[in-house]
């Protein structure tokens, strides 16, 4: 007896009714646009990004930016020159403050990391730490939308949307951009939000625990639930051809076909059952856990394995975030949390062959200041002027130091990078023109980095 696949029986029990022009339209937009990748404007070095967000602030001079002198001149006054210092309350005095972590050269690069990061300290053959980073905004809500989105006072697109607008997606059964985090950081849902860019470029947010993604369990069985979800699709399809404004619908269309793929994609994704032990605990993962930083590091990667475009961690773990305004000693816990799960993401994605394709970003949303309004204050206040972040993977130099703090970590002052840079460069890591990646809204063209941006060509391979 022949055998007919879903489709033919579905394109013969309905030939010539008034069902199949619309039918046939739903096919082919989810087999065509449905995780199609899009073409580039150069030939992309990276195909996929893992973020890694330390949101509170972490401090680059007891991290990755050793300065000696602020061992020097501890308790030294300084001048309060600046009005982001003179004005606030309390700081018309301030103190240089060292930091509490001694720095050690490691690799062949002779890179320095603080004794906080011991264990990615290991991987600074592979990264490119960017010393001079800076932001335009002291307050977290703010900072952190800006690293997002670009945008530091305005609702605007995430990075993660403007990756899977611009590449596509690969895995029709999987979001194109995903999003790992305990619970929310500053800014909310805004940090994955596709705003006016087209909904399928949303960010699905994924919730460690036993069910990382909320009812994707099937309620009915498989076949009932195909029947189903084809009949809605060919009524959304008559209704598509007699609107002018398909956009919002296409999308909600394609939205039912990848939830229905991910009924089986997402278990599959996150069973960790196949991982061996040695990988688990690389990763510093306990048997049969589901929650954690190291959890959140080898999910991202089975997920880049399986095709999905972004995904971004955010460390917002139960031993609270890099915020340290009361005492610095609270890095010690966070740092632990997720050191030992980003290098092991880094070297396991290095002997998979996996990193010469996937870009990791790690970054904060500002720093730390180098000084305090007390000379033995024991925390530091938010910093917008200077702070590290790096890069490591596809298309990025190895093992190198971009720019510079002055003296003290006060300031970014050599080889600046400002967060539209960081942007730039990382959507040029990907094949994109950053002037040229932008979307219609509103009467005018948008794009991640608004009207500044210039690519850092020092951390490029």
């Amino acid at each position: 007896m022949k055998q007919f696949n879903r489709r033919q029986i579905l394109r013969s029990s309905i030939a010539g009714s008034m069902l199949l022009p619309g039918l046939t339209e739903c096919l082919a937009i989810d087999e065509q646009s449905q995780g199609a990748t899009q073409k580039t404007h150069f030939p992309a070095k990276a195909k996929n990004v893992i973020f890694l967000f330390m949101t509170g602030g972490v401090s680059h001079v007891d991290t990755f930016d050793p300065k000696p002198a602020l061992h020097r001149d501890h308790g030294k006054e300084i001048k309060a020159d600046h009005p982001e210092i003179k004005d606030r309350p309390g700081y018309e005095k301030i103190y240089l403050k060292r930091p509490q972590w001694e720095f050690s050269p490691y690799g062949e690069s002779g890179i320095e990391v603080s004794t906080l990061f011991p264990h990615v300290a290991t991987c600074v053959d592979d990264i490119a730490m960017i010393r001079s980073m800076h932001t335009s905004h002291s307050n977290h809500y703010n900072a952190t939308l800006g690293m997002h989105t670009g945008s530091f006072a305005f609702s605007r697109p995430s990075i993660g949307s403007w990756v899977t607008y611009g590449m596509g997606t690969v895995n029709q059964n999987l979001p194109g951009f995903i999003v790992i985090a305990p619970r929310q950081t500053y800014a909310g849902t805004q940090v994955y939000s596709n705003d006016f860019l087209p909904a399928i470029n949303q960010g699905t947010l994924v919730v460690p625990g036993a069910e990382p993604i909320a009812n994707v369990s099937p309620r009915l069985p498989k076949d009932r639930q195909r029947l189903e979800l084809d009949a809605l699709q060919a009524l959304n399809s008559l209704h598509l051809d007699k609107r002018s404004n398909k956009e919002a619908l296409q999308t909600r269309m394609k939205s039912f076909a990848t939830a229905y793929g991910m009924q089986s994609a997402v278990p599959e994704a996150f069973d960790f059952s196949k991982e061996t032990e040695s990988t688990l605990n690389s990763y510093a993962i306990q048997p049969n856990s589901t929650v954690g930083f190291g959890w959140q590091c080898l999910a991202a990667r089975r997920l880049v394995e399986r095709g999905v475009r972004f995904v971004e961690l955010i460390d917002t773990g139960s031993s609270g975030n890099w915020d340290a305004h009361g005492d610095m000693m609270s890095h010690v816990g966070l740092a632990k949390n997720v050191d030992q799960p980003i290098a092991a993401l880094l070297k396991d994605l290095k002997q998979r062959g996996m990193l010469e394709d996937t870009l990791v970003v790690w970054t904060t949303e500002f720093g730390r200041t180098p000084f305090n309004n007390t000379a033995d204050a024991k925390g530091r206040e938010h910093h917008p002027w200077a702070f590290t972040s790096w890069l490591a993977g596809a298309g990025v130099k190895k093992g190198i130091v971009h720019g510079a703090t002055d003296e003290h970590g006060l300031r970014a002052s050599e080889d600046t990078v400002h967060v539209h840079d960081f942007h730039a460069t990382i959507l040029h890591l990907l094949g994109f023109d950053h002037e040229k990646l932008t979307y219609r809204h509103a009467g005018r063209d948008y794009r991640l980095t608004d009207v500044e941006g210039t690519v850092v060509q020092n951390v490029l391979a």
